[in-house]
């Protein structure tokens, strides 16, 4: 790492942290050269490759974990879930998403991995999103899915 001072090519790391909040390595430094020898600070970041969405109309966008958070935090309005509950369940399956290692996903599997994690949240939460989701057309649908869901809970 080049120093910032003195332009020297050669530095040493002295200590090394994690930086929650910004997912990345705060390493502290220390120029070689032995007439400058100042200490400075540099940053490690994980390079995320871009994951594109496959929309129900074929059409493609780039994935976008607010607009995910947005759907996930209306299904639990008024319900007894936290925002950090919600925001643990969108980074947990961002990093599902990412650790699949695919550069495309459809929005039929997303909604499937955040179904099954509002399962385990809160029933209500997923009766919710499930409804939304899977676009109901009469009430019929709807209570198959219910019997479905109760079928599970109750095994």
């Amino acid at each position: 790492m080049k120093c910032i001072f003195c332009g020297c090519k050669d530095s040493k790391v002295i200590d090394s942290r994690y930086v929650e909040e910004s997912n990345s390595i705060r390493r502290r430094r220390e120029c070689l050269n032995p007439e400058c020898q100042k200490r400075f600070n540099t940053y490690e970041t994980v390079e995320i490759l871009p994951i594109m969405v496959i929309k129900n109309d074929q059409s493609r966008q780039e994935f976008n974990s607010m607009k995910m958070k947005q759907g996930i935090m209306r299904a639990c309005e008024k319900r007894p879930v936290s925002v950090a509950q919600i925001d643990e369940m969108v980074n947990e399956i961002e990093k599902q998403i990412q650790n699949s290692l695919k550069q495309e996903i459809t929005t039929k599997e997303i909604g499937e991995i955040i179904m099954e994690k509002l399962k385990k949240l809160d029933e209500v939460s997923y009766i919710r999103f499930a409804s939304v989701y899977r676009k109901f057309t009469d009430i019929t649908h709807f209570m198959e899915f219910i019997k479905e869901f109760e079928n599970i809970i109750n095994k």
